[in-house]
């Protein structure tokens, strides 16, 4: 009984691993449209049945023969493969041989017919490739769903790529699968992405959270909607959901739908111009170490809430550097007065927003403490 738990975990490690579930059934079931687009063949397998049972019938009344000799010569006179009479056929048998040749070669032809025309629409070939798309996408586990390809996209899957975080591309375009394997997407589904079957089919009830990159505003407004209504449908945590526009009204209208963040290409495009044309010689060092999966460190903005254990208090009676090795290089403030690489005598007040900088483990255990209502006891040793 040990070693069978024991071999469970082991196999329930390796699952979160590769970013799989346990149950890998899609919510998505597309057996109806399948056996819908199956329906044509069902005329040649009824015909097929019935020759076979009226030759097996007419070879036993007509020559006597034992059922499995019976079926046998039906088999071989119906699929006109030409072995020959197994035992003496009568004149009459011969006759009947004959019919039972002709009908083989007719149903044949017709279910040839039927099944060139099935081939032709395309439409089943394309069920048995989603459906299995749909099995391979039901195993992952915190994935992100990336909604609409352009050259955003291209980039933006490369780096989750080399991070190895699992994503899914939705998108109605229907040259989606080249595309996908163009671009390298593993995971694909071609679809409307802010519609409830989108949304199922990317199965984002397992997923970490949203990136939608339209060009189109409305499209993007349209899946934070779906996506955050899907959300207390599931009566799950929140999704964590990144948005693309171009002005501030645009920004301000994702934000208020639910986007956790909303990025403005076009600005940091002429920021990041504009750095370089004031002194080409400048690197930008969160460009070169931040923003690069290459490296451990990270950079995240912490906000201290009215109920931090720290709010109110001096900077360095957080004790940041030496319980978790991370270190503020800025403080933003709620009137929106920056203070760059603050000093420890700085004091913290609610709505503050920390820029902090470290590593992406010591980061997270430092979001816990500012996010704690009463002080942690490690700092009563120091």
């Amino acid at each position: 009984m040990k070693n069978y738990k024991n071999k469970k975990n082991f196999f329930k490690k390796i699952a979160n691993f590769l970013h799989w579930e346990l149950t890998n059934k899609p919510e998505v079931d597309l057996s109806t449209e399948i056996w819908a687009e199956l329906k044509p063949f069902r005329i040649p397998i009824i015909l097929t049945i019935l020759i076979t049972l009226f030759g097996t019938l007419g070879y036993i009344w007509i020559d006597k023969f034992p059922l499995m000799d019976a079926i046998y010569q039906t088999g071989i006179t119906f699929t006109t493969v030409g072995f020959g009479e197994i035992r003496p056929i009568s004149p009459m048998g011969r006759i009947f041989t004959i019919f039972l040749i002709i009908a083989g070669f007719a149903i044949f032809s017709y279910a040839v017919g039927v099944l060139v025309e099935v081939i032709n629409k395309g439409r089943l070939i394309a069920l048995f490739k989603e459906n299995r798309m749909l099995y391979k996408i039901a195993r992952l586990k915190n994935h992100i769903v990336v909604c609409y390809h352009n050259e955003y996209t291209i980039e933006l899957t490369k780096e989750l790529r080399h991070a190895h975080i699992p994503f899914v591309v939705v998108d109605l375009n229907e040259n989606l699968e080249k595309i996908a394997k163009k671009y390298k997407y593993p995971y694909y589904i071609q679809a409307e992405p802010h519609t409830l079957l989108a949304l199922k089919k990317s199965h984002l009830s397992s997923a970490k959270g949203v990136i939608t990159l339209s060009k189109n505003v409305p499209d993007n407004i349209a899946v934070v909607s779906s996506v955050r209504l899907y959300e207390k449908d599931l009566k799950r945590h929140p999704y964590y959901i990144l948005g693309v526009a171009n002005t501030e009204e645009e920004i301000e209208k994702l934000q208020r739908l639910g986007a956790d963040e909303v990025l403005s290409p076009t600005k940091l495009i002429a920021k990041r111009m504009t750095a370089i044309t004031v002194d080409p010689d400048v690197k930008n060092i969160l460009e070169e170490f931040v923003y690069t999966v290459d490296t451990p460190l990270d950079l995240e903005e912490i906000t201290v809430s009215k109920k931090s254990w720290i709010a109110y208090k001096k900077l360095k009676e957080a004790h940041l550097r030496e319980l978790f090795n991370v270190t503020v290089v800025g403080i933003k403030e709620e009137n929106g007065k920056f203070i760059p690489i603050p000093k420890g005598n700085v004091n913290i007040k609610p709505g503050d927003k920390l820029l902090i900088i470290g590593t992406g483990r010591d980061m997270k255990k430092a979001r816990k403490v500012i996010r704690q209502t009463t002080k942690p006891k490690e700092l009563d040793f120091i």
